[in-house]
């Protein structure tokens, strides 16, 4: 241990020493009258500690209710007794280390007899008389006494885990103080309630705080193991999401006018698709096809890859393969589904002649459609293993002739306007052109889910 916290475990213990034996001197026989009153006190402390609630923002228990009305309807002693029986079993149960123990034990010892002590100062039973007064000085205790227990323990805190006392006070207390105000309420009921005796009404109210925290303790419980599994689930996608971006920047290393390719299309289909009216959702849909649209070239051989001359018939034959190979891969991905169809079908034409499968017109996707204009554009436009680009112009009047054929005109007048109004272009020899496009860390940063994308 540190020299502070040395300092801190005596503190504790001079606390938990000072609270047992103040609160002897304070016992009165009185105080344990009637028994059953503390049994029930005692015992609703034990089992509610038993079922603590705790979630990341704040811990909800019976007992603190408990502990309240042992300091006002019994006294000194047998809320000490209260606090310190609860902490030991709980620490038992809890299998706590000792100086987690020793932290709560002189906690629950010392802010129990403050408030009891306190309470009998304000003029204790005697306020009965006035109901607002005594519901009033009861919630101020409650409140106190709340505020004192969470001092106590964040300054354990503070000194052990170098945490501020402030920071705590504004992370963690202030957001249960709505929790704390409806149980500092329901603690000054009980306690008016009780003011003739009534045993009865003070155990309704402990067996139905009891149920009514093991029902919220079971409820928040499957939340929470429903959000554990869509976060695990959120993160195996943004994993395999970041896996295929890696592929991209692997197919980058190895043929990177392919990857540049990819890139360019995905900018030009975005245009495109903002153009025609899209969604932001389906720009994005659009985009994403573009950057994964030649995915499936990795079964290419290198001869085939980096061919500088005509491809044969049997090489062409394997490079009609990567729609499929893509799809296939993309498809893997939860909620990529509609990504993989894309991917599919960008190389189908709107006459039919295209191909895996040979559909025509509309029943080729439109991200599909608005992918073929821009891969076909740039095929042209781009530096080429065995054609020399053209210029924008020619590349236009191509796509133009082939409309209605091969491109969908409606597709084809957008991706002209789009050009004609505002120049977009892609720089393949420019690395930050290509990693703008793919903004990879952007894309494992922010993916919520793939069916948020994808849907």
């Amino acid at each position: 241990m540190t020299p502070k916290e040395r300092i801190l475990v005596s503190a504790q213990l001079v606390l938990l020493v000072v609270s047992v034996v103040a609160a002897g001197l304070l016992s009165t026989s009185a105080a344990w009258d009637p028994p059953a009153l503390f049994f029930m006190l005692l015992a609703l402390a034990v089992v509610s500690e038993a079922f603590r609630l705790r979630t990341k923002t704040f811990s909800i228990s019976a007992a603190f209710l408990s502990l309240v009305l042992a300091m006002i309807l019994l006294g000194p002693a047998p809320a000490v007794v209260v606090g310190i029986v609860g902490m030991a079993i709980d620490a038992v149960r809890r299998r706590a280390p000792w100086r987690h123990a020793l932290a709560n034990l002189s906690t629950y010892a010392a802010f129990p007899l403050v408030g009891s002590v306190t309470f009998e100062a304000l003029g204790g039973p005697s306020l009965a008389h006035s109901m607002p007064l005594y519901v009033l000085a009861v919630f101020a205790l409650f409140m106190g006494a709340n505020l004192l227990n969470f001092v106590l323990i964040g300054i354990d805190i503070a000194v052990v885990d170098g945490q501020s006392l402030w920071s705590g006070l504004r992370h963690v207390y202030l957001p249960v103080l709505p929790v704390e105000f409806a149980i500092g309420l329901l603690t000054a009921g009980v306690a008016f309630s009780y003011g003739d005796r009534n045993l009865a009404a003070v155990g309704l109210i402990a067996v139905i705080g009891l149920v009514f925290q093991y029902l919220l303790r079971t409820a928040l419980s499957s939340i929470e193991r429903k959000e554990q599994l869509e976060r695990r689930t959120r993160q195996l996608a943004a994993l395999q999401v970041g896996l295929l971006g890696t592929v991209l920047q692997t197919l980058s290393l190895r043929d990177k006018m392919t990857a540049r390719h990819s890139a360019a299309v995905a900018r030009y289909a975005r245009e495109i698709a903002r153009e025609l009216g899209l969604s932001e959702r389906e720009q994005e849909i659009v985009h994403t096809a573009g950057l994964l649209h030649d995915i499936g070239k990795f079964i290419f051989p290198d001869d085939i890859l980096f061919a500088e001359t005509r491809l044969t018939p049997e090489q062409f034959a394997i490079v009609r393969r990567h729609p499929e190979q893509g799809a296939k891969l993309v498809k893997r991905i939860e909620g990529y589904g509609p990504i993989a169809e894309i991917i599919l079908a960008h190389h189908e034409r709107v006459d039919g002649g295209g191909y895996p499968n040979g559909i025509a017109g509309d029943d080729i996707p439109l991200p599909a459609r608005i992918i073929s204009v821009a891969d076909t554009y740039d095929v042209m436009t781009a530096r080429d293993s065995y054609r020399r680009p053209v210029p924008p112009a020619e590349a236009v009047a191509e796509l133009r002739r082939v409309s209605d054929a091969q491109l969908d005109a409606r597709v084809v007048d957008a991706f002209v306007r789009v050009l004609d109004r505002r120049g977009v272009s892609f720089r393949h020899a420019d690395d930050a052109d290509f990693e703008r496009e793919l903004n990879l860390e952007r894309r494992v940063r922010d993916y919520a889910a793939p069916r948020a994308v994808a849907a």
